[in-house]
């Protein structure tokens, strides 16, 4: 599904994208502006930090994030956090901490989150874009 407005991007669509994949580069220059939350971010660097070609990886990054807003977490990201985790929990249907962390993100800036993990549909009101 493309996007027109602002959207927020999971670790599953911004790997793709600086390796190159056409599809996502396509979406995302459909984009006014793109969001990253930390998490993202630090998972991003942790894949930089295990990766053989390090410098390489960290300068992309590095690259990719002049493009981009970075969204810290607030009082107000912890409570949808919260919400969320509990939600799943209460239905059996947990899914990765930092998962709910990026979701809570969107949540809390009200904008769609670009992912290609199945299991974000899991939470309820959250605007999902599977790229």
């Amino acid at each position: 599904m493309p996007a027109t407005g602002n959207v927020l991007l999971d670790t599953s669509v911004v790997i793709p994208y600086l390796k190159g994949d056409a599809a996502i580069k396509q979406q995302i220059q459909t984009v006014s502006v793109i969001y990253l939350p930390v998490t993202v971010v630090g998972e991003l660097y942790c894949g930089a930090y295990i990766s053989q070609q390090q410098d390489r990886t960290l300068q992309e990054i590095k690259n990719f994030l002049n493009g981009v807003v970075m969204l810290g977490q607030s009082e107000t990201t912890a409570e949808c956090y919260g919400k969320i985790r509990a939600e799943l929990a209460k239905a059996g249907t947990p899914i990765p901490e930092n998962d709910i962390w990026i979701a809570a993100s969107a949540m809390e800036q009200g904008i769609p989150l670009a992912t290609r993990d199945a299991h974000f549909r899991r939470i309820n009101r959250l605007n999902i874009l599977n790229w």
